[in-house]
């Protein structure tokens, strides 16, 4: 029988469970969508009671197969997520949507009451981002649902919530509570006053490598506390790098890391959506946020329709260099004004390109521009950065990677083969389980892009 650790990779399109042995391999990997349901506005969100049903029977079938000995269990999921339990330990509300709209009239009068936005943002290293803000999602809570928030003996961050499912504590751990929440003051590192001005009580802190008995698996090993994606994404890449890097972790949203960059976030990168993580040392990561996948996909839906293209047809667009050479020297078409509130820039006659592959290279190198501003904004002047890591789906856009390897020719520009690399980072992190994790030397499979042009 293999041992292996189990983790629970839950994004917002799929969510996986994946098995490595003590080597780091993955041994067997299963992916699910579900169905999104509505919460009680009507706001589209995951159905949480689907994501644990899924959870609860993927560990029941994984106890009774013969091939495997399950050592450890961890969890890692999309960002700015709560889940409001009550003193039975069930949740109390929809699993409330990231992008739903936030009401003004709950932040603005939060904003002046703490020093205004800007010093309130600095201080948190969270810009103003509404729901994305888990801390304004419990201010939006408590203003307006106070029958429900009476209710509340915890309030979880999604990771230690499906934790918490399988044994572990009611607790909170620095890589989720470090991204954009609003409720970490990184000056102090401590929760922000302002959660106990408000009568709002978090989780006691703990290791992210902390981990608890499975409950209902007698010996069968421990479940780890969970892990925000992106810092979990972060880690293999900081345990096996040589030079300084930054970390292009894409997928729905393309998130850049830079863990070498320690200085205050500016009003100006704040503006810009500029934030701070924490790794999983607790330690803040310099970033930056762009919504990539989601304005890829929406963008190429009105391609596709256009072009009577099949959903998948852009896979089979190659790059070409002679194409990419001629939109090079021509001004942005898509996103020059910046990106609408719907994410579709319908100002682009499509009519004007002469074939779906050429429409699909503007697309993806205008992206790639977009994306540029955000990495250099994490990016200090005098930088000595090395090397650009790309994991996640972008990787496989060579369009993307080719170009990107363009625009910053005095770095090596790398993808990463292993698709997992965020279920990889929260197996390490409970790599204790099963064997020493001083001795981890992951294999990235890099690969090194050839600039396009």
């Amino acid at each position: 029988m293999t041992e292996v650790i189990a983790i629970f990779d839950i994004g917002k399109t799929n969510k996986k469970v994946l098995l490595f042995d003590k080597h780091l391999n993955v041994v067997h990997q299963k992916e699910q969508k579900f169905e999104e349901t509505k919460d009680d506005d009507g706001f589209p969100c995951d159905d949480i009671n689907l994501i644990e049903q899924w959870i609860r029977a993927s560990l029941e079938s994984l106890k009774e197969d013969p091939a495997y000995t399950l050592k450890a269990v961890n969890l890692t999921t999309y960002g700015a997520t709560l889940v409001y339990i009550d003193a039975e330990g069930r949740p109390l509300t929809p699993l409330y949507n990231y992008l739903k709209p936030m009401p003004g009239d709950i932040t603005e009068p939060f904003y002046q009451k703490h020093g205004g936005v800007e010093e309130f943002s600095r201080k948190t290293a969270s810009p103003s981002m509404g729901f994305l803000n888990t801390g304004m999602q419990i201010l939006w809570l408590k203003k307006t649902r106070p029958e429900i928030f009476r209710k509340v003996k915890h309030i979880l961050n999604f990771p230690q919530y499906c934790a918490f499912l399988l044994g572990a504590k009611p607790v909170a751990e620095h890589t989720y509570i470090g991204c954009h929440t609003a409720t970490w003051d990184f000056d102090e590192m401590r929760y922000h006053d302002w959660l106990a001005a408000e009568g709002i009580t978090l989780p006691e802190v703990v290791s992210v490598s902390k981990t608890y008995p499975l409950e209902n698996h007698p010996g069968a090993g421990v479940t780890g506390t969970g892990i925000h994606d992106s810092s979990a994404s972060l880690a293999p890449y900081i345990i096996s790098s040589p030079e300084k890097f930054i970390l292009l972790s894409t997928g729905t949203w393309c998130i850049t890391m830079n863990p070498y960059n320690y200085d205050p976030l500016t009003k100006q990168e704040l503006e810009h959506g500029c934030l701070s993580y924490m790794s999983i040392s607790g330690k803040p990561v310099k970033s930056s946020m762009l919504f990539m996948g989601h304005i890829h996909d929406v963008n190429l839906k009105r391609l596709n329709e256009h072009f009577k293209a099949g959903d998948d047809q852009y896979k089979q667009v190659r790059p070409d260099t002679e194409t990419a050479k001629r939109i090079s020297q021509k001004d942005r078409m898509f996103f020059k004004n910046g990106v609408p509130a719907d994410h579709v820039d319908t100002e682009v006659e499509l009519n004007t390109f002469s074939s779906y592959e050429e429409a699909y290279h503007q697309l993806v190198m205008d992206l790639t521009l977009l994306n540029k501003e955000h990495i250099d904004m994490v990016i200090p002047g005098n930088d000595d950065i090395k090397v650009i890591y790309i994991s996640g789906g972008f990787a496989r856009n060579m369009i993307y990677t080719k170009y990107l390897a363009s625009l910053y020719s005095d770095k090596k520009v790398y993808t990463s083969e292993i698709d997992n690399a965020t279920a990889l980072g929260a197996a390490m992190v409970v790599f204790d389980a099963i064997g020493n994790r001083r001795e981890l030397k992951p294999d990235l499979g890099l690969q090194l892009q050839e600039p396009l042009i």
